[in-house]
């Protein structure tokens, strides 16, 4: 290990993550060092990690790098795997045009959940194709206290129980994953969005994120949101032939979710890079003792 290790930090809609670049990937990032590097108090504070790496020197990404140069090995705040991450992919976009690896306009980066499309306008959003999502069947309920709500079941590449709620404050504190059935529904644990209509098209949710408790936005929970919130309202564009937009408020901001009729989901939201240092390699060794 170098005697110093850049990183950055960023968020998007202010779900935050430190940025650890490692195009060559030389840097072992066992669990608990994450976790000590997204460690609010001790560390630098995080949702999660963006570990930006080529695609071809990673063995779980090397079979997209023909198509995507670069991989957003995506960590959990403790240090956990996940799949995806919606916010996470715009801020790693953001990062690849910082560091003048990309431009604005048309990419791709390559995730656990496959390959996605990603485009910087000159406004400054970013908007990244999510890809299908995938609707399981079977009934899934969740609880918080004396509360039990229906949950539709949302796969985004990571899972999801989406649940509408006539308050957000009915979510609770959301610091411990809410009890949900059947257990088999979601064997590996489950992000859940407690959703609150705000008009037409328009709806506010709370998540909890496995691995990450509450946090202050999630792009996949926000597509699975405005997934499920159109099979409720009928506006599944499988069925109707036309996109469905839904306006999606979360604590950090506000995204903006499309469905297209061939089942294609688009996010836009803001990225933002806001600061970059060096990270000092005894601390990281002390921290994780």
């Amino acid at each position: 290990m170098s005697t110093r290790i850049a990183f950055l930090k960023g968020h998007g809609t202010e779900n935050d993550f430190v940025i650890i670049p490692d195009p060559e990937n030389t840097l072992d990032l066992p669990p608990e060092t994450v976790a000590a590097l997204c460690d609010r108090r001790a560390g630098i504070g995080g949702d999660g990690l963006l570990h930006v790496v080529r695609s071809a020197a990673h063995p779980e990404a090397a079979h997209m790098a023909t198509v995507a140069e670069w991989f957003m090995d995506y960590r959990n705040g403790d240090g956990s795997i996940a799949e995806m991450c919606g916010n996470g992919v715009r801020v790693f976009a953001r990062y690849l045009q910082r560091a003048g690896h990309v431009t604005e306009g048309d990419l791709a980066v390559a995730t656990r959940g496959g390959v996605k499309t990603v485009h910087i306008d000159k406004a400054g959003d970013v908007t990244v194709g999510m890809g299908k999502a995938r609707l399981p069947e079977g009934d899934v309920t969740v609880r918080v206290g004396e509360h039990t709500w229906p949950a539709r079941n949302v796969n985004m590449g990571n899972p999801h129980a989406v649940a509408f709620v006539d308050d957000l404050a009915q979510a609770g504190d959301l610091y411990s994953p809410p009890p949900f059935s059947p257990a088999a529904a979601y064997p590996d644990g489950v992000n859940v969005e407690f959703v609150v209509d705000r008009g037409p098209r328009h709806v506010a949710m709370r998540v909890h994120e496995r691995g990450s408790g509450e946090t202050r936005s999630c792009g996949t929970g926000a597509c699975a949101v405005a997934v499920a919130t159109a099979r409720r309202d009928g506006a599944d564009p499988a069925v109707t032939g036309a996109p469905a937009t839904y306006t999606v408020d979360v604590p950090g901001g506000t995204l903006v979710i499309t469905e297209r009729a061939d089942g294609e989901i688009e996010m836009t939201g803001p990225a933002v890079i806001v600061a970059e240092g060096e990270i000092d390699a005894d601390w990281l060794e002390n921290a994780v003792r």
